[in-house]
């Protein structure tokens, strides 16, 4: 029966809490083009002098992060500001809600047409982290984060789950701020400092080093290393099934 030790985790971990774009599914990518569309879409409009959204602005302003602080973050860094707007907004309105559901919108067409594509290994993690006995949580600023779980096939090997609904239901701050990643260990009746955060965004590492969980594994998927050990990950690797080869 595998271990934490076997798992490359430390002695006392009794919970692992799993980022789901990047992490667990390819959506990561799907999700990147969207930005992309959107963001560029906007700026040829507003301010055709403000450039393009790249790999970079997505690592740095939007990943892991809720989809409507992503666009003010996004912008901000462009000099632009919107109104807020309300959920429901049509999503050609020059809005922060209209933004965020153009995204959405492309999105979930990409998903309808493609579907969900998991990361093998990193689902043969989980499974060996259940099969050590240890709680797991899916922790997403993703409002589909059911549906991407459900098609990706392994919802049974996921105990409880914190994404965008559940956020905007509670009243919980995004990522990185540890708000997320505290509900599950409490859902799953653990102490931070006895669970686990896999992220392989910036913000979600900063989310797991804030909430002072006793481990914090970045999974690079883009090359950013560097960016993930200097925002708190105490290991970063390429993909999850990696930690099963630590002696």
């Amino acid at each position: 029966m595998p271990t934490p030790r076997s798992l490359g985790l430390p002695d006392g971990v009794r919970a692992c809490l799993f980022d789901l774009d990047g992490v667990l599914t390819r959506t990561a990518t799907v999700h990147m083009a969207a930005w992309k569309r959107t963001f560029d879409e906007f700026l040829r409009d507003r301010d055709p002098g403000a450039g393009e959204f790249t790999q970079e602005d997505y690592n740095r302003y939007v990943d892991g992060k809720p989809r409507a602080d992503g666009v003010r973050d996004f912008l901000a860094s462009r000099g632009i500001t919107l109104p807020e707007g309300a959920a429901g907004d049509p999503a050609d309105a020059a809005t922060v809600q209209g933004v965020s559901g153009r995204k959405n919108v492309l999105v979930l067409a990409e998903l309808e047409e493609h579907g969900v594509e998991v990361y093998e290994g990193s689902i043969r993690y989980l499974r060996a982290a259940r099969e050590a006995g240890l709680a797991t949580a899916v922790v997403t600023a993703s409002a589909n984060g059911g549906q991407v779980i459900s098609a990706g096939g392994f919802a049974d090997l996921v105990d409880t789950r914190v994404d965008g609904v559940v956020a905007l239901r509670d009243g919980l701050p995004g990522k990185p701020a540890p708000d997320t990643f505290l509900a599950a260990a409490r859902a799953l009746g653990v102490a931070p400092e006895n669970a686990v955060v896999f992220e392989d965004a910036l913000a979600g590492v900063a989310a797991g080093r804030a909430g002072g969980f006793g481990f914090v594994v970045g999974v690079d998927r883009v090359g950013h290393a560097d960016g993930l050990r200097e925002a708190g990950a105490d290991v970063v690797v390429t993909d999850l099934e990696e930690l099963l080869e630590q002696p």
